[in-house]
C-alpha cells in the first residue's frame, strides 16, 4: 500500500503561528484553518476580532485547495469562466473565494491552509505566507 504524506499537527501549528504573528502586526482578526490532503481539519485558530462567518469560510477555502491541489480562487475563476457551478463538485464545502492555498511538499499536496476575515487579497497573501512558512521549514514560536 503506498504511503501518503500528510500535514501533521506540528506543521499545522507552524503555519498558524506564522500567520498569527503577521495578524498581530497588522492588528487584524481572521480565522486560520489547516487541513490534511483530504480537506479535513487538522487545526484552527480564530483570532480576536474575527467575524464569525470567517470560521467556516477559512475551513472551506482550505478544503477546496486541498481537494483540488490549487488555490481556491483559481477554482472560483474557472467556475465563473466556464459557467460550472461549484455545487457540481458534489460537496457544499467547495468555495471559489480566495484565501485557500495548498501545501505542497516534493510535488505532493500534503494539506492546505485557509484564511478568512480580511479583504480577499489579504486572505490570499496570508495563506500563501503560511504555506511557504511550512515548506521552508521556518521554526514556529
Amino acid at each position: 500500500m503506498p504511503a501518503r504524506k500528510e500535514i501533521g499537527h506540528r506543521q499545522a501549528q507552524q503555519i498558524i503561528n506564522a500567520i498569527r504573528e503577521e495578524l498581530e502586526v497588522r492588528s487584524g482578526g481572521a480565522a486560520i484553518a489547516v487541513v490534511d490532503p483530504h480537506g479535513e481539519l487538522v487545526a484552527l485558530l480564530r483570532t480576536d476580532g474575527c467575524p464569525l462567518a470567517s470560521i467556516n469560510n477559512a475551513i472551506h477555502k482550505a478544503f477546496t485547495a486541498a481537494r483540488e491541489g490549487v488555490e481556491s480562487a483559481e477554482i472560483g475563476e474557472k467556475s465563473r469562466r466556464e459557467g460550472f457551478p461549484l455545487t457540481n463538485f458534489g460537496d457544499l464545502r467547495y468555495t471559489g473565494w480566495g484565501g485557500g492555498v495548498p501545501v505542497v511538499e516534493d510535488g505532493e499536496v500534503i494539506g492546505a491552509v485557509g484564511v478568512s476575515g480580511l479583504p480577499e487579497a489579504e486572505d490570499i497573501e496570508l495563506a500563501r505566507m503560511g504555506a511557504a512558512a511550512m515548506v521552508s521549514g521556518r521554526p514556529s514560536n
